[in-house]
This record gives structure tokens, C-alpha cells and sequence, in this order.
């Protein structure tokens, strides 16, 4: 079934057009975080969806017509359950938690979306009859950790665990564990010293049934890739490793995710691959079949260089950037689909993301003098419990963003700007102090630089550097090198009292404060985004204007 809001089938290109693409190097696909994928096929159009933790609206959807090029489809909610954490109400949060490792799928005309919130303990279930929407939500009785759907005729079961397998059986409104249904322990990897089996995607093709899963090796952190076959869904699941490569990049594996075939017939996974402190990152991996078993890539490794799959003759077609500057302005004459998928970020861009569930009611948007207003609602001392910021995912291996901050309504203790977020963030911000405005850049930095650290390890946040600004108005700019996970922040102003007195009126960037070095942790367990925020430490009603925000994917690392 073809979406109907599209009816494109994917992307033409000549024989000479299809030797150069299908030759080059391709991984990491999007270079951007979204872990934890899974993917399908409706008739010519893939689509992908992928861990969005706390971040609202969430469970990004998105849409390729060649694996390879991807733009964002639809968002599945909103919100979820509105919770004090999820409002981040005081010091209540979801950071880390909210949804992981959706299972996506279409049967019967219908799409599926299948997660679990780590926050909530509740199983979450959304359909549609259109990728668009409207999602409709419901609950299934249980706690399905990295589960996977699986519809074989006229059964529904879910897959998931960690270290321990299971599979049970669904009711047919799919709202609990059927009455006297399957349930059993499909796989084990109990006693693994290290990440035990998880991230389950099952399949049933050509009458054998298959988990794919997750798992480190016991010597050594590094992710690999697993797959369990039985001829019969209550049989023998028997199998092992069947990815264990690090593509080259500083020892990370690459593992968990979907698998799908083309048109016409060649299959792929789609996994992911730590980068550091950007995230994980999809990798495409061809696979093919040897009597009745998955062989990925060659040797168990990816090569560097495989043929892509590509779609069939058909139009022309141009990928939506799925990172992108925003002039805060709206495009006129788009159809209602079109608006609501261009704009689907409340309105916004739907590039940009929340870091919870945002308060609209401060949240205003001025689409003719392209200017977004955020007002405070809240007193807190940390930017980390600042509502609505308002974030878009950095780019592998380096990129940079800046805005214009318009601080004249700024209340004295108030702080707006530009963050590189994460639980060891870095920001460079304007403040008002009872003697006038500054520029200041912030930071938190870690104690320990491994995967398990957590915020609560993590020293007080420390104000390195403050600049007195005669001006009320400035531009900000971040710089961030994530190649080898070097994993570094640079902070920036516009000091535009530099060349005061040229006709040109020119100034110049400069650095403020220290290099700040970024980490994936636990704590946020998401790559690093770039994020406009304001928050007031003394009192609420303080807002700040962005003007302009500039991503720049070219910034040389």
C-alpha cells in the first residue's frame, strides 16, 4: 500500500548516476542520532523509526525511497501521559528514560508502533491507517522490554527481554497477554558478564521464524549482532553472531535494528553504531541467505563499500534536510499533510525537538518578523530543568549553530542562549545582572567519561568566563568535533564593539570560556543537540527572542 499523502515512488537515477552511488561508501546512514531502528516496506517507500527518549513530540518516523537518503515522515504523539516528569515539574524529569526501541509495523492496512517508557513501566501501542496519522493510542497490559510485534495470519505476538527472551502471545485487541496463549523462553544469554541479550526484532519469512538481537562480547565492551531461527514458533530457536565488526571507527560495534527487502528481492539491515558523544548512528549492512540462515556482509564484517539499494523508475525527488537553519518563518500555500508534516513540531520546524513535553503557553512564534519568544514559567538553577528548550540532533563529524539572542525583556537572573545538551552540557548565554547585560559561557563537567555515568556524578555546573556587553542583542555560536570521538564544544560571540566605528559595521566571533569535552551518558543516553533555551533563577516572567538560527554541516573538524 503506497502512502497516500505521496505518490512518488522514489528516486530516478541514470545507469551512470546508479554506478557512482552504488560504489561509494554510504555508512553511516544520516549521520545523525537515531538509534535503536527499526524498519519496513510498503510498497515502494521505507520507513524508519527510532528511540526518542524524553525528547516531545516524539517517536520520529522517517521516510526513504532508497535506504539510504531519509526525511522526516511524521512524529507518533505528542505527548505521552503528561506526567509531573514528563512537564519537568521542579527537579522531576525523564532525561534517559521516556521511549526506547519501538517495534514498527503494517498489517492489514494498518501501521504499528509498539514501545515501552522506562519512566512510566507501561507499554504503549499507536495506530494508524496513514504514516501521518491520526495516531491512536492504547496500552498493553505488561512491561515488553526492546519489544518486537510479529502478526502471523491470525496470532500476535511480542518478543522481548533482556538476557532472557520471551514470547508471548497477544489477545486479538492486542491490549494483554491472551488467556492460556504462548508465553515461553525463546533465547538465553543469562550470565553474561557484560550487555546480555536484547533490542529484539522478530520475523516469521518464507515459514521460519527469526530473532535478531543484541549483545556485547563477554571479554569486551563492543556491541554485536545476533540472530535465533526455529521452524515453528513453539520450536528450537538455535543461532549466534552474526555481525561483529567495528567498521574501523575506535571499537565500537554495530548492532540492533530491523532488516528488509527491496522490491526486488535483496535485503538489508539497518543497525546502528556508537559515535561518542553525537550517538548512535544507522549503518546499512547488505545481507543475503544461505539455506535458510542471514549472512551479514562478508565474514561478519560490513564492507566498506557494497552495492546500495536503489528504488525503481520514477520521478525526481528531493530529501527534506532532516537538521536545518530556521528563519522562523512559515511557508504559505502548503497543503494541510504538507503543513502539519513540514511544521510538525507544534507549529515548528520538525527538525526541532522539546526536551520534555514543552509548555505551549510560553512558547510564541512571530512568523512575519521571524522571531520565536520564550518566556520563563519556572525558577531553577540549572539549565538542565529549563522548559521548552528547543533542540535539533548535531550532525557526525562536525557542524555548528548559531543564533541572534534578543535579551531586552530578560529579567535580572535570567539566562538565554545557545546549549550543546547533554548531561555534561556546555552553554554560552546572555544575562541580565543588576548593573547591566553580560555574555557567559557554563558548563558541567563529568568526573568519570564512561557510558554509566550519570548526572548525580557530575560536579556543580561552573561559570567559566562572563563579558560585560553594552548591547542587549547578540549572536552565539557553538563548534562541535565529534570525529575519533573527540567529542569537543567551542563556545562563541559576536563581539560587535570591535569594529564600532567601521562604515561596514562588521565585528568579530570570539571565543568565550573553556573547550568543553562532551560524553554519552546514561543519564541522557542521547547524542548531543544543539538547544535554544531561557531559564530564570530569581524570578519568572523574563522572556528572550531567537532570531536566525544558523546550522552549518560544513564546519571543518
Amino acid at each position: 500500500m503506497m502512502d497516500k499523502r505521496f505518490d512518488k515512488k522514489g528516486v530516478k537515477f541514470s545507469k551512470e548516476q546508479r554506478i557512482v552511488f552504488g560504489d561509494r561508501v554510504i555508512n553511516p546512514i544520516t549521520r545523525l542520532d537515531y538509534p535503536d531502528p527499526d524498519v519496513i516496506r510498503v510498497g515502494d517507500i521505507y520507513y524508519m523509526v527510532s528511540t526518542t527518549m524524553h525528547f516531545m513530540p516524539g517517536g520520529e518516523i522517517l521516510r526513504s525511497y532508497d535506504l539510504v537518503n531519509w526525511e522526516h515522515a511524521a512524529f507518533v504523539y505528542d505527548r505521552l501521559d503528561s506526567t509531573p516528569m514528563q512537564q519537568l515539574e521542579g527537579t522531576q524529569n525523564i532525561y534517559g528514560k521516556g521511549m526506547w526501541a519501538a517495534s514498527l509495523r503494517f498489517y492489514k492496512n494498518i501501521f504499528y508502533v509498539c514501545f515501552v517508557a522506562n519512566d512510566t513501566g507501561k507499554t504503549y501501542l499507536y495506530t494508524s491507517e496513514s504514516i501521518v496519522g491520526p495516531w491512536k493510542k492504547q496500552y498493553i497490559e505488561g512491561f515488553y522490554h526492546d519489544c518486537s510485534l510479529l502478526f502471523d495470519e491470525d496470532n500476535v505476538y511480542i518478543a522481548y527481554g533482556n538476557k532472557n527472551i520471551y514470547i508471548t502471545q497477544l489477545n486479538a485487541e492486542l491490549t494483554a497477554p491472551l488467556m492460556g496463549g504462548l508465553h515461553r523462553l525463546a533465547v538465553s544469554d543469562a550470565g553474561h558478564p557484560g550487555l546480555g541479550y536484547e533490542g529484539t526484532h522478530f520475523y516469521k519469512i518464507n515459514g521460519k521464524y527469526y530473532l535478531f538481537l543484541i549483545h556485547s562480547l563477554r571479554d569486551r565492551w563492543m556491541r554485536t549482532e545476533a540472530c535465533f531461527v526455529a521452524d515453528s514458533i513453539d520450536g528450537v530457536f538455535t543461532g549466534g553472531d552474526v555481525l561483529v565488526d567495528d567498521r574501523g571507527y575506535c571499537g565500537q560495534g554495530v548492532a540492533q535494528g530491523g532488516i528488509v527487502d527491496t522490491p526486488d528481492g535483496k535485503w538489508y539491515a539497518m543497525l546502528f553504531q556508537d559515535h561518542g558523544a553525537v550517538g548512535r548512528i544507522p549503518v546499512l549492512v547488505p545481507v543475503r541467505w544461505e539455506a535458510g540462515y542471514p549472512v551479514f556482509g562478508e565474514n561478519k564484517q560490513i564492507p566498506q563499500q557494497f552495492e546500495a539499494p536503489l528504488s525503481y523508475e520514477s520521478v525526481d525527488y528531493e530529501y527534506e534536510p532532516l537538521v536545518q537553519s530556521d528563519d522562523f518563518r512559515k511557508v504559505s500555500g502548503l497543503s494541510e499533510e504538507k503543513e502539519y508534516e513540514r511544521y510538525g513540531c507544534y507549529g515548528l520546524k520538525s527538525v526541532w525537538q522539546f526536551n520534555h513535553e514543552p509548555d505551549l503557553r510560553l512558547v510564541k512564534q512571530n512568523t512575519e518578523q521571524g522571531i520565536l519568544w520564550i518566556e520563563t514559567g519556572k525558577v531553577c538553577q540549572s539549565l538542565l530543568y529549563a522548559t521548552n528548550i528547543l533542540t535539533q540532533r548535531m550532525i557526525f563529524p562536525c557542524c555548528a549553530g548559531e543564533v541572534t539572542v534578543e535579551a531586552s525583556t530578560l529579567k535580572i537572573g535570567d539566562y538565554a542562549g545557545l546549549c550543546a545538551l547533554q548531561g555534561c552540557y556546555g552553554m554560552v548565554a546572555v544575562t541580565q545582572r543588576e548593573d547591566g547585560f553580560y555574555v557567559i559561557m557554563k558548563s558541567k563537567i563529568a568526573v568519570n567519561d564512561t557510558v554509566q555515568m550519570t548526572q548525580e556524578e557530575t560536579i556543580e555546573e561552573t561559570e567559566w568566563e562572563v563579558v560585560r556587553i553594552r548591547q542587549n542583542t547578540v549572536r552565539l555560536r557553538i563548534e562541535v568535533n565529534f570525529a575519533q570521538m573527540k567529542d569537543e564544544a567551542k563556545f562563541f560571540y559576536y563581539d560587535e564593539e570591535y569594529d564600532c566605528d567601521s562604515k561596514s559595521g562588521s565585528g568579530v566571533w570570539k571565543q568565550i570560556g573553556i573547550v568543553q569535552k562532551l560524553h554519552f551518558g546514561l543519564d541522557h543516553f542521547v547524542g548531543c543537540r544543539f538547544g535554544l533555551f531561557v531559564y530564570a533563577t530569581k524570578e519568572t516572567g523574563g522572556k528572550a527572542g531567537f532570531v536566525g538560527f544558523r546550522y552549518d554541516m560544513t564546519s571543518n573538524c
